[in-house]
């Protein structure tokens, strides 16, 4: 199963900004429906988007993070509890 990480947002030029800089590769984001998500075969690898957007949460107010790595079971990602999610990650998937 893949994990998914979606980001949703009101503003989509604050959401476009936050993509832009995370991916720093001039990546054209279809945001049509106000959200943007990406599929990870290791679930781990969520973990440095996760990590800076709660780092820079406060440039991008309208946005909010949702992580899937259970089927159908989304979490909420925020400033209070991004790093033991990160640290359960690396306890799960220890690859």
């Amino acid at each position: 199963m893949k994990s998914i990480v979606r980001i949703y947002s009101t503003n989509k030029k604050e959401l476009q900004r936050f993509l832009e800089l995370f991916f720093i590769n001039g990546n054209i984001f279809d945001l049509s429906n106000n959200y943007w998500e990406k599929s990870y075969e290791n679930p781990v690898e969520i973990s440095d988007i996760a990590g800076v957007f709660t780092e820079n949460h406060n440039h991008y107010p309208n946005c909010n993070m949702w992580v899937s790595i259970d089927n159908g079971v989304f979490i909420n990602i925020n400033e209070n509890n991004c790093t033991n999610f990160i640290k359960y990650l690396y306890e799960r998937f220890p690859y």
